[in-house]
């Protein structure tokens, strides 16, 4: 994939603009690249107007879930130039990371097995689930 510069976002000079599927992709590369497990893609367009995507991933430990998270907020801001929202780093059994229209989720695998994200936001329908990496 070809690096494209940072744009500022019309009518708003301190915002840059960016493509939906390109910070989706930024976030799936980098989960990846930290080893995230079990990585999976819900698609929210027409379940909910929170967010295009939400991303729910585990970490082996405390330690790795919180790396994956900062590291993340990090190429965010260094590609997009926007700040995310980060919830549970002290703890870092659940990670939130709102990064606008995709919402990131990474657990430690006990914790997202009692909380089943997937299943919740699925409403039943496990076709709108994709698999985007299997750790």
């Amino acid at each position: 994939m070809t690096e494209h510069p940072a744009e500022p976002a019309p009518g708003n000079p301190g915002r840059v603009a960016f493509d939906v599927e390109d910070l989706h992709q930024l976030v799936l590369r980098s989960l990846d690249d930290d080893q995230a497990q079990e990585v999976v893609t819900i698609p929210l367009s027409g379940k909910s107007n929170i967010a295009d995507h939400m991303v729910i991933a585990s970490g082996r430990s405390t330690r790795q879930v919180a790396s994956m998270a900062v590291k993340l907020a990090d190429k965010i801001k260094e590609r997009f130039g926007r700040n995310v929202r980060i919830e549970g780093l002290p703890a870092a059994d659940w990670v939130l990371i709102d990064a606008d229209d995709v919402i990131v989720h990474i657990f430690r695998p006990e914790v997202r097995n009692f909380y089943n994200l997937e299943r919740m936001w699925a409403f039943g329908d496990d076709s709108g689930l994709s698999t985007a990496a299997r750790g």
